[in-house]
């Protein structure tokens, strides 16, 4: 009897081991859907689709294309295009930018190691890089479950697969991000690029969805004009008008930036077309879908600014003197002036070294002694007085809790401002220290966050603090925060406002 046990717990081992190697392994989910499973027709039909193409030849290297991810009998003479292009050339390190079709979430999500395989054979992630961009801010994150019935990354590896040899693959796809979390994934992304040459960037998108072919090529040479000018921020806000269209909009404004970071100034779309193009269905009332093949090309980047000194120095106190909070504090007041009279941004500029220095940081308004408006960043993705200049108008105008504050109402406004030291992640509780540390808490896609000064204007306990917390700025279990699969980061921020200094 003891042998037979013995035996059937070796199995269950060996069994769960088993499955833990496979879970490493994304199989393919959507041949026989968006391209054929076999082996021999899907490479004969993306021969064809590269043999029927002849691209302009790139004036200088290669660093990323936009390619489509509909099924390739719509879309895959698009994608040639820019496949075409690339065809032996030599990449160690392919990132796959994707957007989330099914699964809702705020930031990045990778895939965190092994391989992804199609039947023309299997891709290996490069583990090593993935780990270098984990870890460094909570709205970049490890989740390999939103790659699962996500087609955007997985119809881009046969092509590849095709064109190119010796590469692994950073899979990531892009959720809802506000255009300060677009800044800061690029930010992180550029970090690890830094200056290697090897590294192209693909990004999974179509255009135009919709039942009108005349408002499909309208709204998609809107949004190319916006692509080809590499206008990030100027995309970024026509998706979330309407005015542009594009299904992974969000993964192209973290490209797009990380492209134009490097240095890289140029694209040129290669082709444009439509599934009503394609199939002939050009009556109003027909699904079409815009399709788009771009391509970014060199020259070779330049030297990427090392970005670990660039966060200022110091543990939220005595980071600025009283001359750099003034003119924090004065930058605050007039961008919101400027924008409530002109919609525009105020244009300004600094020379001070510390305030040119990339930093998070809050801008709190106050009416009357109540909160009217807080904004902020909590890794900043530029310097740190473009980061309180576009915090003050966002707490101004982009607050949902409030309406937005009119013009006459911003003499009675008092601004406050938290300047944040970087988050440090902590494996318990006790590592906070109430009135000093601000905190943030992350379970799964939910985050909130407190800044420091939140529990002295309160008087919670930290229980207090750490429940209200988690049930209210990020909507999970009050005591989640006592979960070890919750995630604790902690940060200090000086804090000064028009009243004086807090600290």
């Amino acid at each position: 009897m003891s042998y037979k046990i013995i035996s059937l717990t070796q199995v269950l081992i060996f069994f769960f081991y088993l499955n833990c190697f496979a879970t490493s392994i994304k199989q393919p989910e959507f041949g026989g859907q968006f391209y054929p499973s076999p082996k021999e027709e899907l490479s004969v039909m993306i021969d064809n689709f590269l043999e029927n193409v002849t691209p302009n030849q790139a004036a200088g290297e290669i660093f990323m294309l936009i390619s489509p991810h509909a099924g390739y009998g719509y879309s895959g003479q698009s994608a040639a295009f820019g496949y075409k292009l690339i065809k032996n050339k030599s990449y160690k390190t392919v990132i796959i930018i994707g957007t989330s079709h099914h699964k809702v979430f705020n930031g990045a999500a990778f895939y965190g190691g092994g391989s992804f395989v199609t039947s023309l054979g299997k891709i290996n992630v490069d583990e090593e890089f993935v780990k270098s961009i984990l870890g460094k801010d909570p709205e970049v994150f490890q989740d390999d479950s939103v790659f699962s019935n996500e087609h955007s990354v997985e119809v881009q590896l046969p092509f590849l697969q095709k064109v190119l040899t010796g590469f692994k693959i950073v899979p990531v796809v892009i959720g809802d991000c506000s255009l300060e979390s677009c800044k800061k994934i690029a930010l992180l992304f550029n970090e690890v690029i830094g200056q290697r040459k090897d590294i192209l960037v693909v990004v999974s998108t179509d255009l135009y969805h919709g039942y009108d072919f005349k408002e499909a090529d309208t709204v998609d040479e809107f949004t190319l004009d916006l692509i080809k000018k590499m206008d990030y921020h100027g995309l970024y806000y026509a998706l979330r008008d309407g005015s542009a269209q594009a299904c992974g909009g969000f993964a192209a404004v973290v490209a797009l930036n990380i492209a134009k970071e490097l240095g890289y100034q140029r694209l040129e779309v290669l082709n444009h077309t439509n599934s009503a193009m394609v199939t002939g269905k050009l009556a109003k009332g027909d699904w079409t879908v815009g399709y788009a093949s771009c391509a970014v090309f060199g020259p070779a980047p330049r030297a990427y600014k090392e970005l670990r000194g660039c966060a200022l120095v110091g543990k939220g106190e005595n980071m600025l003197n009283i001359q750099q909070k003034e003119r924090l504090l004065r930058i605050a007041r007039q961008a919101i002036t400027t924008y409530l009279q002109t919609g525009k941004k105020f244009p300004v500029s600094e020379s001070d070294l510390v305030l040119n220095q990339k930093s998070g940081a809050f801008v709190t308004l106050n009416q009357h002694q109540e909160l009217r408006g807080c904004i902020g960043n909590l890794v900043g993705s530029q310097p740190l007085y473009l980061t309180v200049r576009d915090m003050a108008i966002e707490a101004a105008v982009d607050d949902p809790r409030f309406p937005a504050l009119s013009l006459s109402e911003l003499k009675e406004v008092e601004i406050e401002i938290s300047v944040l030291s970087p988050l440090e992640k902590v494996l318990s509780a006790e590592k906070i220290e109430l009135g000093k540390h601000g905190v943030l808490v992350r379970r799964g896609n939910q985050s909130g966050v407190f800044l420091p000064q939140v529990a002295t204007e309160t008087g919670w306990s930290k229980e207090e603090f750490l429940n209200n917390l988690c049930a209210h700025k990020a909507g999970i279990a009050a005591d989640a925060w006592k979960d070890k699969d919750t995630q604790l980061y902690i940060f200090s921020a000086e804090v000064f406002s028009e009243k004086g200094a807090k600290n």
